[in-house]
């Protein structure tokens, strides 16, 4: 359906070594300040909102990877834009979705758990969903078109780089904000912001090394990006509707759906022993970037508009 992005998948959009170890310690530093703010009376609210989170992580891990996967077999893009989508699908929630949830009246607790459950269940469930729907994908395209998939799924080297991305920085940034709260306190949000500055930089660095690309193929990819993030707040809403949650707990569910991680897809692409910076996925991932921001604004400022009850 989408012609035109096989070139995508012939670039490789590479960093010297040393831009590759700048690149891990910036988003080992954005999970650090993410954990600054996470306590362990974060996972105590599990058990507040048993019914809520467990719609909520069903929706992230298990519905918006399925309906990536169904979503490339019906518009058929190129096999490193499928395996991008795949990728941004299995990852966690972005970091921003508390701010979001917040912003549009949701359930800023059930917010914040969510994050923290899924940051630390991510070690284990985002190479193991992008493994298993991957290899789904991977499997019908090789016997649609003979055509051999260059990427091979890692799942022990993606679990490995989990490991330390997500879960040293996670550990070590409660224990600190335990530790030393008076200091959490004057640098949390400093350290979010310098940190989400320099992301961005190499985001617009990788973009920039590819302009010609990038504005030839722009198009495309924000047609794609663009269906595929309505399709994740829809299914995040479709699901929290469905298990008859409170209003508040809808708006939360439909934003942590539709906020991925697409940093941590982006440091994986860009891993010379995972993907070595395959074009379509890198490119995939960094336009996520870009729109879920945009779009998680827009769906909480509609919310922000429409006030709720305590009881709602």
């Amino acid at each position: 359906m989408f012609t035109g992005l096989e070139v995508l998948d012939t670039i490789r959009l590479n960093f010297s070594p040393t831009g590759l170890i700048l690149l891990n310690i910036t988003l080992a530093f954005v999970m650090f300040g993410v954990a600054l703010e996470l306590k362990i009376s974060n996972f105590k609210h599990v058990f507040k909102f048993p019914k809520a989170t467990m719609v909520g992580m069903a929706a992230q891990f298990l519905v918006m990877p399925m309906i990536t996967l169904l979503m490339v077999l019906i518009i058929n893009p190129t096999p490193g834009v499928a395996l991008g989508m795949i990728l941004v699908a299995s990852c966690p929630g972005g970091n921003i979705s508390n701010f979001m949830t917040a912003h549009a009246r949701g359930n800023t607790e059930l917010s914040v758990s969510l994050t923290a459950i899924a940051d630390f269940s991510a070690i284990i469930m985002t190479p193991l969903n992008f493994a298993f729907w991957g290899s789904i994908y991977t499997n019908f395209y090789t016997k649609a078109s003979n055509l051999l998939i260059p990427v091979e799924i890692d799942a022990f080297e993606m679990i490995k780089t989990m490991i330390l991305l997500l879960g040293i920085p996670l550990v070590i940034g409660m224990w600190f904000s335990r530790r030393f709260p008076n200091i959490r306190n004057k640098i949390m949000r400093p350290i979010k912001i310098i940190s989400l500055l320099i992301f961005a930089g190499y985001v617009i660095a990788a973009l920039a090394a590819n302009f010609n690309y990038f504005i030839k193929y722009a198009y495309l990819i924000f047609i794609i990006v663009l269906i595929h993030n309505a399709l994740a707040f829809t299914s995040g809403y479709i699901m929290a509707k469905s298990f008859k949650l409170k209003r508040r707990d809808v708006r939360t569910v439909t934003i942590e759906t539709g906020i991925q991680n697409s940093g941590l897809a982006l440091v994986l692409i860009f891993n010379p022993n995972l993907f070595n910076g395959y074009g379509g996925m890198a490119f995939i991932a960094a336009f996520w970037g870009i729109w879920h921001i945009v779009s998680g604004l827009i769906v909480s400022s509609i919310w922000s508009y429409q006030p709720l009850l305590k009881r709602q």
